[in-house]
């Protein structure tokens, strides 16, 4: 991708959230590994260069450079079920500073269903990679996310933002408890073993004190692998029917487009509690109309309130102090960038100076060595670029560079940092 000064008016975010849409509209947005190779595969026929996905349980974004936000939706859109014109009827757009400024409280957890939710750091990370991995990174984007995560980073250490233990997989293991109390006696089952299953399971053993649960996924190995490691039981994908008639709970953390647990796997199989932690929803609704059947997911869960929810709130503000000295850090960058082309300019001109005869006349002095000579044309660069952030005539500065060279002539001098 071209190394080239962009236009922060062209940047856009289109997307949905938990704010206006539940579970089952989400659902219909959300973008699996799959469908976020495939959009960036089509993305150059849509005119995007340079973009990149977030879909959790809790959001579908999209982030990029286009003429319109409507590229943006358009393309994601090839890829889901709900269409271009849904998307649009509810979803938030933002472009320029606003649109960085999201993409900041984000990352720190201000705009999660649960505030605080340290999560969606590493979504965004897996996002990113998977986008860059792909050549849809430019310079912007990079610099940007790695200022996000220095900002959210800075959150984490400096604010008790993310304190406690609250999470949307923390908050399953609180609603067992409220609803269940002790779970000794019972069985759990706990199908899908990604992130969030990872993290559940690891909730349910050093909160719920049991280890009567059992783990199953599609590949059996990864299933097996965190069942040697927690000291619990796996078992293939061909029995789970087996255990979804033995288990009282059982929790899904699936990443499948349609509904893993069925009503049909349900029926006659006596009292269950059902935690729904994937989006799309991967149990299917009407398992709810059971007799003894209790289904709750992401949403209902998000709305667990306690002592560590509270301290957080009281923490926004030292968020957001930090949030804006770190915008303001990557606005200054930005700012300097449209700068880039005449400092490479002024640099190759005076490159060419030093080599020219009638330079050397001038100047009464032999050519230095390559080192002093760069040394000192990036002094005067370095000048040029502080001058030229400050006043913001490009012009003059280039004619001045110019004759600060010729008039300090191929001295040496202390290396200054590269800006151009």
């Amino acid at each position: 991708m071209p190394n080239r000064p962009t236009d922060i008016s062209k940047f856009f975010i289109a997307g949905i959230n938990y704010k206006k849409t539940d579970a089952a509209i989400r659902g219909q947005f959300a973008v699996s590994p799959e469908q976020y190779e495939k959009l960036l595969t089509l993305a150059p026929s849509h005119h995007l260069h340079e973009l990149f996905v977030l879909s959790t349980c809790n959001r579908t974004e999209i982030y990029g450079f286009a003429e319109e936000p409507a590229q943006l939706i358009e393309l994601l859109c090839t890829q889901t079920i709900g269409t271009p014109g849904a998307f649009s009827k509810i979803a938030y757009i933002k472009n320029g500073l606003e649109a960085v400024e999201h993409l900041f409280e984000v990352a720190a957890g201000l705009d999660s269903q649960i505030l605080g939710d340290y999560e969606i750091v590493g979504q965004i990370k897996g996002a990113i990679k998977f986008a860059r991995e792909r050549q849809f990174i430019g310079p912007f984007m990079e610099r940007l996310v790695n200022c996000v995560l220095q900002s959210s980073k800075s959150i984490k250490n400096q604010t008790a933002l993310s304190g406690g233990t609250v999470s949307v997989s923390f908050a399953a293991i609180q609603y067992i408890k409220e609803k269940m109390g002790q779970v000794s006696g019972k069985k759990i089952l706990l199908i899908g073993v990604g992130k969030i299953g990872r993290n559940t399971c690891r909730n349910m053993v050093d909160y719920l004190d049991t280890r009567d649960i059992t783990l199953v996924n599609r590949t059996e190995d990864k299933a097996a692998a965190l069942a040697k490691e927690m000291g619990l039981r796996h078992a293939p994908l061909e029995k789970v029917a087996e255990h979804i008639g033995e288990s009282d709970i059982i929790l899904v953390a699936t990443n499948a487009e349609q509904p893993t647990l069925l009503h049909q796997h349900l029926e006659g199989k006596g009292d269950k509690m059902l935690i729904d932690l994937s989006i799309p929803c991967n149990i299917e609704k009407s398992a709810s109309e059971l007799p003894g059947v209790t289904l709750v997911n992401v949403d209902e869960l998000s709305k667990l309130k306690d002592e560590t929810l509270q301290k957080r709130e009281a923490e926004v503000p030292k968020a957001t102090a930090i949030i804006a000295e770190h915008i303001q850090e990557f606005m200054e960058w930005h700012d300097m960038r449209k700068y880039v082309p005449v400092l490479r300019a002024v640099k190759t001109k005076l490159k060419e100076m030093h080599t020219c005869p009638i330079f050397s006349k001038l100047s009464g002095e032999p050519f230095p060595s390559t080192i002093h000579t760069d040394e000192q044309i990036q002094r005067v660069i370095n000048g040029m670029a502080t001058k030229m952030r400050q006043h913001n005539q490009g012009g003059c500065h280039y004619i001045e560079a110019i004759n600060e060279y010729i008039a300090t002539g191929p001295q040496c001098s202390a290396p200054a940092a590269a800006t151009a």
